[in-house]
């Protein structure tokens, strides 16, 4: 049997410059707030019609590694992810001695909490099934590392049992509210997270400043106190290009 001679397929000349692009992304080239060429510079550069030189940009911005500015252009958006050790950050060890969970996610990273809300609320079907309460208190917030907003989170807690305390403060105190809840004799001692991907709801990406094609990693989280009484379900929304998630399992 004969075969048949190789066909080789050049791939469309959009996807040469955004691969052009690329390069110089990922060599520091250009760096993460730079601006990319326009489609005008695109078109001049290539010799390319403007559908060709959006459709290139596109490309770019899809895979995450730029973002679009109204009236401006597109950006560089490169980001040094942040390394989520599941058990480490959760550690008893960690919130016991007042430090925030936080300070094990960015290890120095300056880092900032906003878009903070604190309300007493009907729990939700799910999360009054998980908590067996009617009514929780949920405190809302967005977190940014290095000036870029990268979590939302929204932690619920049975009413009765953290009303009039640190919990439903703006500041918990140190340690967070793992150290609160220790102080109420319902310290964390199991956690349980469930880890799924999806494409954000359009107030996600707005509040996260996604680029459009970034998806983003839901994480429900409930930690359970002695005795397995759950005590919080944290519901997080990551945006999945600035995170790597680390597990460790023992044999």
């Amino acid at each position: 049997m004969t075969e048949s001679p190789s066909v080789h397929h050049e791939s469309p000349i959009y996807r040469r410059i955004a691969d052009r692009l690329r390069d110089q992304i990922l060599s520091g080239a250009l760096g993460d707030g730079d601006r990319l060429p326009g489609e005008n510079a695109l078109m001049k550069e290539h010799g390319v019609a403007r559908a060709t030189a959006r459709q290139a940009l596109a490309v770019l911005i899809n895979e995450g590694l730029a973002v679009p500015k109204r009236g401006s252009g597109v950006y560089v958006r490169l980001f040094r992810p942040i390394r989520r050790h599941g058990s480490r950050r959760l550690s008893r060890e960690q919130w016991a001695q007042g430090l925030a969970i936080w300070d094990s996610d960015t290890r120095g990273r300056s880092y900032v909490v906003d878009e903070v809300t604190i309300l007493r609320e009907p729990a939700s079907e799910q999360v009054a099934r998980v908590l067996g309460a009617g009514e929780v208190w949920v405190r809302r917030r967005r977190y940014s590392v290095d000036g870029r907003p990268v979590q939302l989170a929204a932690s619920c807690f049975p009413a009765d049992l953290v009303e009039g305390t640190a919990v439903v403060l703006p500041d918990t105190g140190p340690g967070g509210v793992y150290a609160r809840l220790g102080e109420l004799g319902r310290a964390p001692v199991h956690f349980s997270e469930e880890v799924r991907a999806r494409m954000p709801l359009p107030g996600e990406a707005g509040s996260l400043g996604l680029p459009a094609g970034t998806p983003v990693i839901s994480v429900t989280r409930v930690a359970f106190a002695e005795g397995g009484v759950p005590v919080e379900v944290n519901e997080m929304i990551l945006d999945a290009a600035s995170y790597v998630l680390q597990y460790d399992f023992d044999a």
